[in-house]
């Protein structure tokens, strides 16, 4: 099963991913964590590493073929990534959004970096915007169309033990035989 957990930055997407994984025996590949990983090896922020990235769309194409191989490859996992439902297209099993409002976004990401709230919000905003241009011309992607996903979640609304049982609840309750149709992704060039 391939279960993907896609959103903006400070949405719970690897909190909510890492739950969903243990709920189903299943791994987890987070993009974040391997674009994080990526800037702290280059000695940068995410936030300047996401800047050089406008400037370098090697960086962006390198992980998003690296996340569209795992799709395609790897079974029995949740792979989390602002892209994830995108690029792995119709091999997920199921598709998960997660968002909350820009306020509660910046606050969370300022308790994990250490950082202002008003500050986070700010650069998450920017980053949003800049990767949003990026993935439109790269891909073809429009990332605030959300018609590919299952499920859309306002993340600010629950705790994520909540959030967790609404997605476990629509896997479970998944039947087949009522499935009156999956959508599909088309329009994306993968040609990374």
């Amino acid at each position: 099963m391939l279960l993907t957990v896609s959103g903006p930055p400070g949405s719970g997407k690897s909190t909510t991913a890492e739950l969903l994984a243990d709920a189903f025996d299943l791994d987890h590949v987070s993009g974040g964590d391997i674009f994080r990983e990526l800037a702290d090896e280059r000695g940068y922020t995410p936030l300047e590493f996401n800047k050089l990235a406008e400037e370098n769309e090697s960086i962006d194409r390198d992980l998003d073929r690296r996340l569209r191989e795992i799709a395609i490859e790897e079974d029995d996992l949740v792979l989390e990534s602002r892209l994830a439902g995108w690029l792995a297209g119709d091999h997920a099993d199921f598709r998960f959004w997660l968002d909350a409002p820009a306020g509660v976004r910046g606050y969370r990401i300022a308790e994990r970096e250490a950082k202002d709230p008003e500050r986070a919000t700010e650069e998450t905003k920017a980053r949003e915007a800049s990767e949003a241009q990026r993935y439109a011309e790269y891909y073809g992607i429009d990332i605030r169309d959300l018609t590919i996903y299952d499920l859309s979640v306002n993340t600010a609304r629950w705790e994520p033990d909540a959030v967790l049982d609404m997605l476990v609840t629509a896997v479970d309750e998944y039947k087949p035989d009522g499935d009156e149709g999956k959508a599909t992704v088309t329009g994306v060039n993968y040609d990374f």
